[in-house]
Parts: C-alpha cells; sequence; structure tokens
C-alpha cells in the first residue's frame, strides 16, 4: 500500500478495522481500500468531443485486474482441480502467480495524455469487459467498433475459456481479456498519444475506432 500510495501521489489518510468471528482463519486478515478523486469542472473528461473516426487504443493489463475472480476460482480450483501451487507451463507460473498479479496503474499515461490535450474519454476495462464498458465514454449516436485479434489476450483468459466452454459473449463480458482501459483519442493525435504511451512504458494497441450509429442511438459495441 504505501509504494502504491508513493507512485501515484496518494496519501492515506484514514480507515478502519472491524471483527468479523467466524469469518477468517487464525492468522488471517482482511485489507480493502478506495481511492477518491476531485477534478475542476472545467477539466472534466465528459467524452462530448467523441466523434466517428478517432481511434480507439487499448492499454495492457497485467492479468485479471479486479474482475472475474469467483469464475476464475471455480474454474481453476474447482473445474479443473488445479492448487494454488500448480505450475502451469502456458502461464508461465503458478495458479497463485496468475491469481495475484497487482492491478496495472495508468494514472501517470492517463494524466500525461490528458496535460497533453490529445484524450478525448477513457473507459476503465472492469466489470463487464469491453463490451459493456467501452460504450459509457461515448455521447449517443456513436459505437466502438472493436477488432478482434488486434492484441493478443494472454493466455489465462484463453485457459479459463477452454476449461469451462465459455460463449465468447460471456467471455467478453466476464473478464477485460488483456486490455484494461481504452482510450479515444483523435485520428491527426494517434501517434502523439503512442508516442507518450512509449515514454511511460505502457504497452498500447489499437483496437477498433469509433463508427457512427443513427442519430440517438445508444452507444454499444460492435465486434469485427
Amino acid at each position: 500500500l504505501a509504494r502504491g500510495c508513493r507512485a501515484n501521489g496518494c496519501a492515506l489518510i484514514g480507515g478502519e478495522t472491524a471483527e468479523m468471528p467466524g469469518l477468517y482463519q487464525p492468522g488471517e486478515y482482511d485489507l480493502a481500500g478506495f481511492i477518491v478523486g476531485a477534478v475542476e469542472r472545467n477539466r472534466l473528461l465528459t467524452g462530448k468531443s467523441i466523434r466517428a473516426g478517432d481511434a480507439l487504443i487499448g492499454l495492457a493489463s497485467s492479468g485479471l485486474h479486479t474482475n472475474g475472480y469467483s469464475l476464475a476460482r471455480k474454474l481453476l480450483l474447482e473445474t479443473a482441480g488445479y492448487g494454488p501451487e500448480t505450475f502451469l507451463p502456458e502461464l508461465g507460473c503458478t495458479v497463485a502467480g496468475e491469481l495475484l498479479k497487482v492491478h496495472t496503474s495508468y494514472l501517470a499515461p492517463i494524466r500525461a495524455l490528458a496535460a497533453a490535450g490529445v484524450l478525448k474519454g477513457a473507459a476503465h476495462i472492469t466489470g463487464g469487459g469491453i463490451t459493456d464498458n467501452t460504450p459509457r465514454m461515448l455521447p449517443r449516436g456513436l459505437g466502438a467498433r472493436i477488432e478482434l485479434g488486434s492484441w493478443k489476450v494472454p493466455p489465462v483468459f484463453e485457459l479459463m475459456k477452454r476449461i469451462g466452454g465459455i460463449p465468447d459473449d460471456d467471455w467478453r463480458r466476464t473478464f477485460n481479456l488483456g486490455v484494461g482501459m481504452i482510450l479515444a483519442v483523435g485520428r491527426r493525435n494517434r501517434a502523439k498519444a503512442e508516442r507518450i504511451l512509449r515514454r511511460h512504458s505502457t504497452p498500447s494497441f489499437v483496437v477498433g475506432e469509433v463508427v457512427g450509429l443513427a442519430r440517438g442511438a445508444k452507444p454499444r459495441v460492435i465486434y469485427q
């Protein structure tokens, strides 16, 4: 927690403890937290400037991040029968090593893109996956065309899909599939945005573009 706060310029200013007898085994404890931010109204990222033709840039995730763990636990530990210390060659680590990978922080590159004036919108790919989260940054009448195969899906997601026989739609709505955030950037600013992301050592890939829908239509994702 201390390292995370230092890396992101945050201060841990409070908290609480609670006793929950019977929930934890002897010697165990739980630690949880959240971050509260503030922004000047004239600097709000509303997505209103997003237009058809804008590029959609995906930022690589480190793994599951914070979503899909109930299904992952069932598939890996129950259905497949793996243990936490089971080494899986296709993952290059143990089951525990994969599930405990630290969530990537995108604060520094996002802040740099915003300061450079090239960021039009951003969608954090959490519960609901690319399918449900990407439309939230788009105005009505616009959709997100996502090009399947434009990035490499990490092995853990392919493994879980195979173990559980998960349909594509459910798979895309449960896991981030290797994309932690999707950013909307003007076509002319795409190269500049990619340079900024490289300077911040943030792996990225163009996953698609913004497309026009019927006037007033609810934003949605179109996979191709």
